[in-house]
């Protein structure tokens, strides 16, 4: 068995998402505290020059399975090459995104090799030679420190936006080592028979800037001041479950326990009062601003900033100072 630390690269079409950067950047801080080296994990169809992207942002060795049963995310074809390859390597520890295809895959190989997994992680050390991830749990107001016993490889999921994507280095380079697909076509059940793009808006799992709306907007059209807020401030429009519950918005705008998780730098809740389900998914974004008529709202509890008021009467307003120091006006 190794010290090195596995990285699985998330990509699609040839394009990494920046959470994989995030995670290999975790993975090289700690790879001298386990006496080991990283090394990523590269799968998919045209891969271009993503080997070398991962040796600047930090990976060693780059191990690589290109081929067309790899194209699209599927969990059988993706899963079966990850295990495949931990059982041939040993590696210590595999890292992955807490994304949606993170955190299912993670749990698909931890189950297959039957070994523990620390799902969406914020902080990540080494003690004693094993790995120990702190993760929140009930709604954020409890850290819990997972630590694992000694079976291998040690498989933890680290939340987005937590860890800082290194500075890619172009120096860099290392080995590069082909692998072949587990699975052929015919043995994968799952099959992809298109892949339809959503309407080009900023993604809240990856916004920097979120502005939410909830019950206290009234109505769909309530959400009109929400959405030039967050256009404004170049953000994504959120919402909380009553919002989505009650057909205002599509349910890919929900933020919260049932919804996305996101940790932008700034969030801004319009007319939510702050159920516990909401604060699960954004408590520990990096600064909160809350905006209700209701000075005893549970959201003003957890925001750094508050306004009580009207909302009606302050995000617009907000909207139109940020235009014209931002120069959109």
């Amino acid at each position: 068995m190794s010290n090195d630390i596995f990285v699985w690269i998330e990509q699609a079409n040839g394009q990494a998402d920046s959470i994989s950067w995030e995670t290999l950047g975790a993975a090289r801080k700690i790879a001298g505290d386990l006496g080991g080296k990283v090394a990523a994990v590269v799968v998919g169809e045209a891969v271009g020059d993503l080997p070398q992207q991962a040796f600047q942002y930090g990976a060693d060795t780059v191990y690589v399975a290109d081929d067309t049963t790899l194209k699209h995310f599927r969990l059988e074809p993706y899963g079966a090459l990850i295990a495949k390859l931990a059982q041939e390597q040993q590696p210590a520890a595999i890292l992955l995104g807490a994304s949606n295809a993170g955190l299912e895959l993670s749990a698909y190989v931890a189950a297959k090799l039957g070994v523990g997994l620390a799902a969406d992680g914020i902080d990540l050390s080494v003690e004693g030679g094993a790995l120990q991830v702190t993760r929140p749990v009930l709604v954020g107001n409890v850290m819990a420190k997972v630590v694992f016993g000694p079976a291998r490889p040690q498989i933890a999921s680290l939340r987005r936006r937590v860890f800082p994507v290194p500075a890619p280095d172009a120096g860099r380079s290392g080995e590069i080592i082909k692998l072949a697909p587990v699975l052929s076509e015919a043995e994968i059940a799952t099959k992809v028979e298109g892949i339809e793009a959503a309407a080009s808006q900023v993604s809240l799992t990856d916004a920097k800037i979120i502005v939410s709306g909830g019950r206290g907007v009234g109505g769909p059209e309530g959400f009109a001041p929400v959405k030039a807020l967050a256009e404004a401030l170049g953000g994504a429009m959120g919402a909380s479950r009553a919002a989505v519950d009650a057909g205002w918005v599509p349910y890919a705008h929900q933020v919260g326990q049932t919804g996305k998780t996101v940790q932008p730098d700034l969030y801004i809740a319009c007319g939510i009062s702050g159920a516990i389900q909401h604060l699960a998914g954004m408590k520990t974004s990096k600064l909160i601003v809350a905006i209700n008529k209701d000075a005893e709202a549970p959201i003003f509890k957890y925001a750094h900033y508050g306004i009580v008021g009207d909302l009606f009467q302050y995000v617009p307003a907000l909207a139109e100072e940020f235009k014209k120091r931002l120069g959109k006006s």
